[in-house]
């Protein structure tokens, strides 16, 4: 029987293949939630470096927000790493969930990088 994490590690595998396939050169939105806070980040994969990244321990991020395990903090996250993207030229990517359910912190930080101007 696997364990939870040897189940998460192999949808997070799944989801990182398809996304290799469809991505066409274009860069990858990965997200990670901890219990306490929320990373988010435009990797070139081509290069295997970062381009941008935002996370709830940003200085500017936590003058702004009172908690850092929410939907807000996720959507704030969202918006400052879209903005950060768009100003380095980066306007289209393909979005890594990383084995995350669709849904709370992972949605809201999705939502609030199209609303901010990235296209995924």
């Amino acid at each position: 029987m696997s364990t939870p994490r040897e189940l998460f590690e192999k949808r997070k595998g799944r989801i990182r293949s398809a996304l290799k396939k469809a991505a066409n050169g274009k860069m990858r939105l990965s997200v990670f939630r901890s219990g306490k806070h929320i990373y988010a980040q435009v990797i070139d994969d081509a290069k295997g470096a970062t381009v941008v990244s935002a996370s709830t321990l940003d200085k500017e991020v936590r003058e702004n927000i009172k908690k850092s395990s929410t939907v807000e903090a996720a959507s704030f996250i969202g918006k400052i790493v879209a903005e950060r993207a768009v100003k380095s030229g980066i306007s289209e990517v393909v979005f890594d969930r990383g084995g995350y359910i669709y849904h709370g912190r992972v949605k809201a930080l999705a939502d609030a990088a199209r609303e901010a101007g990235l296209k995924f």
